[in-house]
């Protein structure tokens, strides 16, 4: 459930960014619209913590955490890579 909720609070980072808005929408979003993102994302980050914490301690859940964290923006950011590349091979 962590890598979960971290993967998508980081895809609600990224798309509270102008270059990722453009790529996946072709256009950028509004500021309000962006900033709701953002706050989700960090919301997002901020529950997944809190679960894992939660669930495993201050110590090993910080580690795991970390783990999560790590993972869940190498996905996104591979996802958008992928997004990218394909977009572009599109007639």
């Amino acid at each position: 459930m962590t890598i979960a909720l971290c993967v998508i609070a980081f895809a609600f980072l990224a798309i509270s960014m102008d270059r990722h808005q453009t790529t996946l929408f072709g256009r950028e979003l509004s500021d309000a619209r962006s900033r709701a993102f953002r706050i989700a994302g960090w919301c997002g980050l901020a529950l997944a913590m809190r679960v894992v914490v939660g669930d495993e301690g201050w110590a090993l859940g910080l580690v795991s955490y970390s783990g999560c964290t790590s993972l869940a923006a190498g996905l996104v950011y591979g996802g958008l890579i992928v997004h990218e590349r394909y977009a572009h091979h599109q007639p």
